[in-house]
């Protein structure tokens, strides 16, 4: 039950933290990149070093980033299929899930990841 609890306050702290900074900057949309991932990221792996120590938060980080390669891979797949071939939200955000999938395990699979 600690654990949540720490996990709900250290989250709080961190997110709150993000939101503060994404408000000082401009323009205002940057306050949407800073809200919630990084936080939470941060929090996760403040989480895991506590308890599983550096070397396995240091493996987590990497997974971390392998996703946000394949998330931004995943993003210009949306925008091309929505802007070049017309195609619809639902069938476009379906179909890039695949580019997702292939370099999120890719790249999983290439240089490793958690322990």
């Amino acid at each position: 039950m600690t654990e949540y609890l720490v996990r709900f306050i250290a989250g709080g702290l961190i997110v709150s933290a993000f939101a503060i900074l994404g408000d000082m900057l401009r323009p205002k949309t940057f306050a949407g990149l800073l809200g919630a991932a990084p936080s939470v990221a941060l929090a996760t792996l403040s989480i895991a070093v506590v308890q599983h120590g550096p070397q396995y938060a240091a493996a987590e980080s990497w997974t971390m980033i392998y996703g946000a390669i394949a998330l931004a891979c995943y993003s210009i797949a949306v925008c091309h299929l929505l802007m070049r071939f017309r195609l619809g939200a639902l069938p476009a955000t379906i179909a890039a899930f695949a580019v997702w999938l292939v370099v999120a395990f890719s790249l999983l699979a290439g240089f490793g990841g958690a322990a």
